[in-house]
């Protein structure tokens, strides 16, 4: 896999924190961007094969940031993995997530998540 480059879209810090350590010892690149940050604008910018995209981002929604992702032609095809501590797996699946992960996820969990959702 050529580009393993991870981008994080959480706006919890110590989450982001944990998951660049995870994610790095995994071999991956990481890039965290701001919660508030463009997202689009960060994937066109990135060219991440996953973007891990936290169901509430500060001010943002993301499934707005998902709709969004997906509206555009140069973005419609990254790989979104989604999380939340909320059941919301069901809507983020039928807006086009990749895969979704229930909070609070064992790093396992993620890991092969990610790996499967790469390997597609």
């Amino acid at each position: 896999m050529s580009n393993k480059k991870i981008l994080l879209a959480e706006d919890d810090t110590t989450m982001v924190s944990l998951l660049k350590t995870l994610l790095k010892m995994e071999g991956f690149e990481v890039v965290a961007i701001h919660a508030d940050s463009n997202v689009l604008e960060e994937v066109k910018k990135e060219k991440p094969v996953v973007l891990l995209l936290d169901f509430h981002l500060g001010a943002q929604n993301g499934l707005d940031v998902l709709d969004e992702i997906r509206s555009h032609d140069e973005t419609r095809n990254v790989r979104v993995i989604m999380s939340s501590g909320a059941s919301v797996e069901e809507e983020c699946m039928n807006r086009g997530a990749n895969g979704f992960l229930m909070k609070p996820y064992m790093p396992d969990d993620l890991i092969s998540l990610l790996k499967q959702t790469i390997a597609t």
